[in-house]
């Protein structure tokens, strides 16, 4: 790749090229590449594309580095030696194109940062529902390419269900769209779908035209700590046959509750499971008050969620360290996966614990560690496998919301039959014939 520096320049200038960058997400997985490009807009970033097409070279694209499965962390190729690779970072493409709050939509490009789409939103009476963590570091692109959730994808599910339609380079370069402003489009296959959720393995999204709808008229949280977990998933049993669907429901086991005590939850240390739900009116409060039990009390929205976006440092903060995994079972089954999750890690010499989406049956499954302990962490990835082993037994999935990346690589092989992972490597093949599009993500 002697000449790789010079072409860039060419294509994006050479202000916006860094040479033998480092990447690194939240899961703790580094490496390194070549050259890292910022492209100002999409057809920039399909000139980059096309460049690495035409030479063999593999791509990563990055997004705001907040994601838990190495998704932007090259992977090495055949053999194990390092291949040559371009990171393509879309922060510069972080233009609002449109926006008409009167027809609930929106197009934004894919370096848009979350927190600005969901408060132009909120600005003008609409609601963005997806929130996943690191609003304000978290990319749109990002979003899209792990099909991002968070605690309201309960009631108003994943990313994917609020875009109508992307704009995505595809191989060797091409920029096309699939989809739009329109709401119902069912001329052709749903590759705007295939596409979301892809972890940029089968071509770069650059940007998305979004769908709103008006905001709430309230949000009332509503909290409840239970003596066993199997009486707090009881109690989230009764929520889903209230009548009532919550915005959310999540919960907290008995470690993290110590680790992030509910300041609006007096008497809440102590108990096995912390269930927090959130109504969208007085009625279904009430309604939400009356299933979860006598002991449930009214919460005031600002302080559960500024208390809940911390509760996972909180945790990493119990030790210094933790190795955090995204499973999902079927909701019947949460409760054996909340002490499935602790059991494994006494089985491994660590403090296992859970926090997460209940009404998803989405866990965030967390093994403690002394931060720089190798035989601590060796332990907690054997106890990352007996984990996935345990969802896949369970009817679950190794991950819900985060993504396979490189940290889960070979997972799908267990979880699938070997028909399914023959489909979805001839669905790679077909969009990405040399494999160069994030190649050794969302692997089989």
């Amino acid at each position: 790749m002697s000449d790789v520096h010079a072409d860039l320049a060419g294509l994006v200038g050479a202000d916006h090229i860094e040479r033998d960058a480092a990447l690194a997400d939240a899961s703790g997985l580094s490496g390194r590449v070549p050259a890292l490009v910022r492209p100002a807009d999409a057809a920039q970033a399909a000139a980059v594309v096309a460049w690495c097409y035409e030479r063999d070279v593999a791509m990563v694209p990055v997004g705001g580095r907040s994601g838990y499965s190495g998704g932007i962390v090259p992977a090495e190729a055949d053999g194990g030696a390092p291949r040559d690779t371009v990171a393509i970072a879309l922060d510069r493409l972080d233009r609002v194109r449109s926006f008409e709050p009167l027809l609930w939509r929106m197009e934004a490009e894919a370096g848009v940062i979350t927190a600005t789409i969901a408060r132009r939103a909120r600005e003008n009476g609409l609601l963005f529902p997806p929130d996943p963590g690191a609003a304000e570091q978290s990319q749109l692109g990002g979003n899209l390419a792990t099909n991002a959730g968070g605690p309201h994808a309960f009631k108003y599910g994943v990313t994917g269900r609020w875009v109508t339609g992307i704009e995505v380079v595809l191989a060797p370069g091409e920029l096309v769209t699939f989809g739009g402003a329109v709401r119902k489009d069912v001329a052709g296959y749903d590759l705007r779908s295939l596409l979301i959720g892809s972890e940029g393995t089968l071509g770069l999204i650059t940007a998305a035209w979004l769908r709103f709808v008006p905001a709430p008229g309230a949000s009332l949280p509503v909290a409840a700590a239970y003596p066993s977990v199997r009486e707090g998933c009881d109690a989230i049993d009764a929520v889903l046959g209230s009548g009532v669907v919550p915005a959310a429901v999540e919960y907290l086991d008995a470690r993290c509750i110590a680790a992030a005590p509910p300041p609006f939850l007096h008497g809440a240390v102590g108990a096995s499971l912390l269930v927090v739900c959130e109504a969208e009116s007085e009625d279904d409060r009430a309604a939400l008050l009356e299933a979860m039990g006598e002991d449930a009390v009214a919460a005031p929205a600002n302080e559960v969620w500024r208390w809940r976006e911390g509760v996972s440092i909180a945790v990493r903060a119990a030790l210094g360290e933790k190795l955090s995994e995204d499973i999902a079972v079927p909701v019947d089954r949460l409760a054996e996966a909340i002490e499935g999750t602790v059991e494994i890690g006494a089985r491994h010499a660590l403090e296992g614990c859970s926090w997460g989406h209940a009404g998803d049956g989405n866990l965030h499954s967390s093994f403690l560690l002394e931060p720089g302990d190798a035989a601590m962490r060796e332990r907690a990835d054997a106890a990352a496998r007996d984990l996935f082993a345990m969802a896949r037994d369970l009817g679950g999935t190794a991950s819900g919301e985060h993504g396979i990346g490189l940290l889960k690589a070979g997972q799908l092989s267990a979880q699938w039959a070997p028909a399914a992972v023959e489909a979805q490597r001839a669905i790679k093949r077909a969009l990405d014939p040399k494999g160069l599009f994030n190649p050794g993500k969302k692997e089989p």
